[in-house]
């Protein structure tokens, strides 16, 4: 066992040494590890001491959660059947466990005795917040239920980990099983860089023509630029209607989703809440489900209008310059590129020939050094594939060449086959002033992307969109990495409420469209030179474009959500609702055949259930936050301030979960977000 890397409690996981077979025993090891601390420290022998408790079991958990992180993370990036096997083995265990400390009776009174203490009354602040917190999950934990209820309410835990980890199996199956071999004459109108990637695919396998597949890198640009209608909809059929009825009974999310939705509605009647929905906003900023919806709807009502003339504009567009009279889903993207290369007159293609990953690095990583004040420097660790790089982020020292390490992250950058789609950021360990050993335990952070490689010797070339999509993840990894805060439970991004956590996120996307940046992330594949400022003007001009239609479909999946998990017997008309908000609030209704639930894994694999509308509740903050470094913006800097940057980092990504998101946000704006910037930033005010 002194060789099983998964054993390993200090320094970075040994990604190139673990096995399948190294999961089972090593878990057997840290479980009998986790279970001897819970029995001790809920003794009588041990005090309701905030530090005794965090060393006796904190430690140990956060021991079992790393390797268990571990095992997920392979399970995610560099799927097998061997490591999905040994991952769906311990599962049941694993969730079995974690219920069981979540609701233990003994636990829970022993936390609660600390509450009502006298060190429990003049905790800092936070470790206050981090019991408040932990209190909380006791009690939504099912700590409060007795008998047959309370057993019941762990078996609910243990099946719904196995019904997410199917559903999401079945996602990644559908994705990577799918190929339609194409000619040459069928791509017409795709770009060069994805034909070469297409036959190198082909090749590989032997065969003829060009290989598609539904990885985003392959099926957004045909959907876009290719001119043959039926190739488009072949694909569009294909990936619309993954994990459904429409593909292989084996891989049919449909059940999935019932039960899942009919677990969350029995949980959250155990727990004397009237919907799933209802026990989900517990823990967020929103108050209520009728909240949320409210909120949602107000929205669609700003953007309605806008996305009308959007859609009247496309078909106008496709009757008088393309000739289609019957506008399909399949031909939206490709009519979209369409109209935006003839009113802008430039096309996303274009573009992606000035972003090339080494320089949108180098210019992403510049940013973060002026605004935050920090380096960032390539490090080394074993990594899980080739293409993964890894980073450290440094303070700079005082009267010292070596800086102070901050935090350090692993790049994943490439789609591949047995690679989760999406793009994601997960955290491999929590900033902590660990017990056990002298020091700060410094965050360490994954950011994964599905990003197309590059062909030959070129470099991988990103879109504007992808360029945005590794912004995003970044402003998660610095929420994670830059925190100050020392107590695990509320370092980083730990105990921030879900609906707030999209904020450093979203707010990053919005240094992608400043100039004084834009230049730095340019650098053309073949000549070298800057995105030309003409370009980049007609970029603005085109920011908006379908902002309207957009913004009405990410309200489509954050009713959709809410609305499943708030109403009870939603799980036997899952359809019937998807229907009933497209016709409330949708311009274009998708096909019959649609089943984009199916592969809605946010909610049903992911942290996301009652909880997408997040995404346009937290921009709101997002584009208000950012709106302070629009205010003190200057001719030679543009909105590249250090001291705004600094205000930003200290209230906002320093704090973490320590204090509200809402006292973080009003820290740094002095007041609470206002809708206004969100709506100018998307033109619709």
């Amino acid at each position: 066992m002194s060789t099983n890397p998964l054993l390993q409690t200090a320094g970075l996981p040994l990604f190139d040494q673990i096995r399948p077979e190294h999961v089972t025993p090593a878990l057997d090891v840290l479980l009998q590890q986790a279970e001897a601390s819970l029995e001790k420290v809920v003794g009588p022998d041990v005090p309701a001491d905030y530090d005794t408790l965090s060393l006796l079991l904190d430690v140990a958990t956060e021991n079992l959660g790393r390797a268990w992180g571990a095992v997920g993370h392979l399970n995610s990036v560099a799927d097998t059947p061997e490591i999905r096997a040994a991952y769906n083995e311990n599962l049941p265990r694993i969730t079995e466990f974690y219920t069981r400390l979540g609701a233990d009776e003994r636990l829970y009174a022993k936390y609660k005795a600390l509450a009502e203490s006298e060190q429990g009354q003049s905790l800092p602040p936070a470790r206050a917040r981090a019991l408040k917190n932990a209190l909380r999950g006791f009690v939504l934990g099912g700590a409060e239920l007795q008998g047959q209820a309370r057993e019941r309410f762990a078996e609910i835990q243990e099946l719904q980990a196995a019904k997410s980890q199917a559903f999401s199996e079945h996602v990644m199956d559908a994705t990577d099983k799918f190929a339609h071999y194409a000619s040459l004459e069928e791509l017409a109108g795709v770009p060069q860089d994805v034909i070469d990637a297409t036959r190198s695919a082909a090749e590989a396998e032997g065969k003829e023509g060009h290989k598609l597949t539904l990885h985003m890198p392959c099926y957004l640009p045909v959907i876009q630029y290719a001119q043959n209608r039926t190739l488009r909809e072949t694909l569009y059929r294909a990936y619309t209607t993954r994990a459904s009825e429409a593909g292989p009974a084996e891989r049919d999310n449909t059940t999935l989703m019932q039960e899942l939705l009919a677990l969350r509605q029995e949980e959250a009647t155990l727990l004397g809440y009237p919907s799933f929905a209802d026990v989900s906003l517990v823990a967020k900023m929103a108050e209520s489900p009728q909240q949320v919806t409210d909120f949602l709807r107000d929205l669609a009502r700003r953007a309605r209008p806008y996305a009308e003339k959007d859609m009247a504009e496309l078909r106008e567009f496709a009757r008088t310059e393309l000739g289609m009279t019957d506008l399909q889903a399949w031909d939206m993207p490709y009519v979209g590129e369409k109209l935006k290369e003839a009113r802008y007159a430039f096309s996303d293609q274009d573009v992606k020939q000035y972003f090339t990953e080494p320089t949108v690095l180098q210019g992403l990583f510049g940013l973060i050094e002026t605004l935050f004040e920090v380096k960032i420097k390539p490090d080394s660790a074993p990594v899980w594939h080739e293409s993964v790089r890894f980073f450290r982020i440094e303070r700079a020292g005082v009267g010292a060449d070596v800086g102070e390490l901050v935090g350090q992250f692993y790049l994943d950058p490439y789609a591949r086959a047995g690679k989760r789609p999406g793009a994601w950021m997960d955290d491999v360990r929590g900033r902590w002033s660990r017990p056990d050993v002298a020091g700060t335990q410094t965050p360490v952070a994954h950011l994964v992307c599905n990003f197309a490689k590059g062909v030959g010797d070129k470099p991988a070339l990103l879109t504007h969109d992808d360029v945005i999509t590794l912004f995003h993840e970044f402003g998660h990894g610095l929420h994670h990495m830059l925190t100050k805060v020392e107590d695990i439970g509320v370092s980083g991004i730990s105990g921030v409420e879900w609906d707030a956590v999209e904020l450093p996120s979203q707010f990053m996307e919005n240094f992608c469209w400043e100039w004084a940046l834009v230049q730095k992330l340019t650098h053309h594949v073949d000549t070298g030179e800057s995105l030309p400022r003409a370009l980049y003007d007609k970029m603005i001009a085109a920011k908006n474009f379908q902002s309207g239609l957009m913004t009405l479909r990410q309200i489509e999946f954050s009713l959709f959500d809410m609305r499943l998990h708030a109403e009870p017997g939603s799980d036997q008309r899952i359809q019937a609702v998807v229907d009933e908000v497209r016709q409330e609030v949708a311009v274009n209704i998708p096909p019959s055949f649609n089943r984009f639930q199916h592969s809605f894994s946010h909610i049903f694999a992911g942290g996301y259930s009652a909880g997408y509308y997040s995404y346009k509740w937290a921009e709101v903050l997002s584009a208000d936050a950012f709106a302070a470094f629009e205010e003190a913006a200057t001719p030679e800097h543009g909105v590249l301030n250090p001291q705004v940057g600094r205000q930003y980092r200290e209230a906002i990504l320093e704090a973490g979960g320590a204090r509200s998101a809402m006292e973080n946000f009003k820290a740094f704006r002095g007041r609470e977000p206002r809708i206004d910037a969100l709506l100018r930033h998307q033109g619709m005010s």
